[in-house]
């Protein structure tokens, strides 16, 4: 293994496996697979990806066998509930999102968390669920699964499930009704709390802040438009999540301007419409592919 190369573990399948690929690639790495398909290297940069299950990934970020991780929080969370540590996360990612959540079969009486009391729970986060029920003094008997968790009211293996959520038709094919939510989770990255190689450090302070472009110019659109001068005050506060607008002067005409804009925010077309009420003209969106 090459000390002088930052090696991230991300999961070799599932649903943060792709989107992970791609966020690296929109970071501007260009990957190479390994034969094996359980790794790949940057071509342009010291970078060592490496496929893994993704119970495995805090470990050897922990372990210091990896130096960064992308992993859902979920994962996290519930190595952290049962007394993991060496490790902390170091951003959001915005992709992967899903909620932890507590479902019980259709026909249940459920009026609060209370309704759990005495009840069976079949889920694959026994930490997560320990602690919740706890903290909500409440005694339930958990039933530590590995899998297919949303089966087990059916085969009458528990009474309810502590089970990830992002549709909710895998719970309505089984007859399941989400009731409570214990953890809203997304992809995170995550790395050790141990000191890295000062090269390696650096390798992995530009993938960050990389990351951190890919993600702010996600939902961020460029906003330009020709506006009279006398409506810029008003343009500048129909603009969703802009900064002060860049004004421009156009040719000939001493009483309009080019005004241009970065939306952090969503522009719908109600926010067009608005703009164009104000005054607006020659109004274009455009897409932002990176941003720093």
């Amino acid at each position: 293994m090459n000390s002088q190369r930052l090696h991230i573990a991300i999961q070799k399948s599932g649903r943060l496996a792709e989107r992970s690929l791609e966020l690296i690639g929109s970071a501007g790495y260009r990957l190479t697979k390994s034969a094996s398909d359980l790794a790949y290297s940057a071509e342009n940069a010291p970078i060592d990806l490496w496929c893994l299950r993704d119970d495995d990934i805090p470990t050897f970020v922990a372990d210091g066998v990896a130096d960064l991780g992308i992993v859902g929080r979920n994962v996290l969370a519930e190595r952290a509930a049962g007394g993991g540590n060496g490790l902390h996360e170091v951003m959001a990612l915005g992709f992967g999102r899903c909620r932890l959540s507590i479902a019980t079969p259709a026909g249940f009486d459920y009026r609060g968390p209370q309704s759990l009391q005495g009840l069976r729970i079949a889920t694959t986060y026994p930490n997560l669920l320990a602690r919740y029920l706890a903290e909500a003094g409440i005694e339930a008997s958990i039933v530590t699964m590995r899998g297919a968790v949303e089966v087990a009211p059916r085969l009458k293996l528990a009474d309810a499930i502590c089970d990830l959520v992002s549709t909710g038709a895998t719970l309505e094919a089984n007859g399941l009704v989400a009731q409570t939510t214990i953890l809203e989770s997304e992809a995170v990255l995550v790395r050790s709390t141990r000191k890295l190689d000062a090269g390696v450090e650096r390798v992995a302070e530009i993938l960050e802040s990389r990351f951190r472009g890919v993600a702010a110019s996600q939902d961020a659109k460029y906003v330009m438009m020709n506006a009279p001068r006398s409506a810029l005050a008003r343009i500048a506060e129909i603009l969703p999540g802009a900064g002060a607008p860049t004004v421009l002067a156009l040719a000939g005409r001493d009483d309009l301007v080019a005004v241009h804009a970065v939306c952090q925010e969503s522009v719908f077309w109600e926010t067009l419409e608005a703009l164009k009420e104000a005054g607006a003209s020659a109004i274009l969106v455009l897409p932002i592919e990176k941003m720093m």
